[in-house]
């Protein structure tokens, strides 16, 4: 429970910076170009705020667990007072006029931007006035356009107005970057000093990999780090892998098809280093207490199987649930020996030191204007990364991997690790920036697309049409995000 309060906290906190910034990109230029921005709100509204707060006549009133202000508008009449209807038996509303409207009401005061913080945390939004979005106000739309709204506004003050959240988020991703490069640097394992070897998926074994093989170039080119190794292999499609094995160099050639089986196994980690089972902790009332194990024993067999190393030992044990073995270690220089029962999970009952104690890792290190060209770097090649895996969405065992809000909380550790969150919140910044931009109606790419289309060729979508395509698309999104969070809840039961 605690590990899933901390990725919760980590996760919602990560998402509200981006969705707040990436909302203010939009809020930013309306302002700039004097359009009037009606609600500012982080996370969602549905009939009640936790926060509201207007700035009315240079004061602030701030009202706490308040309903949602109904929309300034009432049942338009005809002369002889009867309610209009339209084609469709529907009610005509239309808006009060400001000096009908009480002074405590804060309709009447629409040149101020309503901010507040909703109870349904998914998201947030930033409500521009005469823009047709998921936030759309239907009568005030019915109306002649306002100097005021975003409608009247030429193209080239409307598309800043929509790219401005997707450049927040960009920019905010590389600032996240070398803020990070700068604070902590970059530290990695070169596969030169993993001296174990590697291990390998199931996937890659069956492909001519073997445990303990040390990869030296893909394609030709030298390669020095897991996170290269595996965007090469599995997102970049190269085959031609040389590898060092009992002291000689052994090529393998991969399958074509071999992303989409790693896929379809559903495989994470497909490329680890190889490292000594030394014991760090041992659990109270463990099988490893009641054998008398203690932290700093080298594990160096099971059942006279010699091997010291962590990998081959764990696979031994998860072969041998709630049964007993002779597990040979090494304790003050002395070869020692006991028998236990291993638990029903396949688990000692141990911490085991971190892989990085046994290895020499690489660490580069930035000044602070150092930084600043290699976060941007950073940045554009996050995003490269992902536009190339983003293809992979598109086969039948890719969107099978599709994940919601579990999927991504995930990703964080399950201990509060600041280096970690912020590099975390910087990759999800790319990934909101890249997704905002596809051409799908309601999202900052659909606005694109008409926007686009307006300037070449002069001429502007109708309102009515754009109203349904926003429709359109909420639901696409809408389709896509029970989806996802759908294949994690399937996961978690079946899986």
């Amino acid at each position: 429970m605690e590990t899933f309060l901390i990725r919760a906290l980590q996760l919602i906190l990560s998402l509200s910076i981006l969705v707040v910034l990436h909302e203010f990109g939009h809020f930013f230029f309306a302002r700039l170009f004097n359009v009037r921005v009606d609600k500012f709100y982080m996370f969602f509204n549905p009939n009640f705020s936790l926060v509201r707060a207007k700035k009315i006549n240079g004061k602030w009133q701030i009202k706490f667990l308040s309903k949602n202000i109904p929309a300034n508008e009432r049942p338009k009449t005809d002369l002889d007072g009867d309610t209009m209807l339209d084609s469709k038996g529907k009610t005509i509303y239309e808006p009060i006029p400001l000096k009908e409207l009480q002074d405590e009401d804060w309709n009447k005061y629409p040149d101020n931007t309503e901010w507040g913080i909703g109870w349904l945390p998914l998201g947030g939004y930033c409500k521009i006035a005469g823009m047709i979005d998921e936030s759309m106000d239907k009568t005030q739309l019915a109306e002649e356009p306002k100097e005021w709204e975003y409608r009247s506004r030429p193209v080239w003050q409307r598309l800043p107005i929509i790219i401005g959240g997707v450049l927040v988020n960009f920019i905010l991703a590389m600032v996240i970057y070398s803020a990070v490069l700068f604070t902590w640097g970059q530290e990695y394992l070169p596969f030169s000093n993993a001296k174990y070897g590697l291990q390998f998926s199931k996937t890659l074994i069956d492909n001519g990999f073997k445990n303990g093989d040390n990869i030296i170039s893909i394609d030709g080119k030298a390669v020095e780090q897991r996170s290269d190794a595996i965007e090469s292999i599995l997102i970049d499609g190269k085959r031609n892998i040389l590898v060092s094995r009992d002291s000689q160099q052994v090529s393998i050639t991969l399958p074509e098809n071999l992303s989409q089986q790693i896929l379809a196994a559903e495989e994470k980690d497909l490329i680890t280093a190889r490292f000594p089972f030394v014991i760090a902790e041992v659990s109270a009332g463990s099988p490893a207490e009641q054998a008398k194990l203690q932290a700093g024993d080298s594990i160096i067999g099971i059942n006279g199987i010699k091997t010291n190393i962590f990998q081959d030992i764990a696979m031994q044990l998860d072969a041998s649930k709630n049964s007993q073995v002779l597990l040979s270690f090494v304790r003050n220089g002395k070869t020692l020996a006991t028998k236990l029962t291993v638990s029903e999970n396949g688990k000692l009952g141990v911490g085991v030191k971190s892989f990085v104690e046994f290895f020499e890792t690489k660490k580069l290190t930035y000044t602070f204007f150092q930084s600043i060209p290699a976060g941007i770097g950073l940045g554009w090649e996050t995003l490269t990364s992902y536009v190339k895996q983003f293809k992979i969405i598109f086969t039948k065992e890719g969107s099978k991997q599709l994940g919601g809000f579990g999927s991504i909380g995930k990703m964080f550790p399950k201990t509060w690790d600041w280096q970690i969150f912020w590099s975390m919140t910087a990759l999800l910044s790319v990934i909101l920036a890249f997704m905002n931009l596809l051409p799908i109606p309601a999202l900052d790419g659909g606005h694109v697309l008409f926007l686009l289309y307006e300037m070449v060729t002069g001429r502007k979508p109708s309102d009515k049409f754009l109203e349904y395509a926003q429709t359109v698309g909420f639901f696409l999104l809408m389709g896509l995000l029970l989806f996802a969070n759908g294949n994690d809840i399937f996961r978690a039961i079946f899986k």
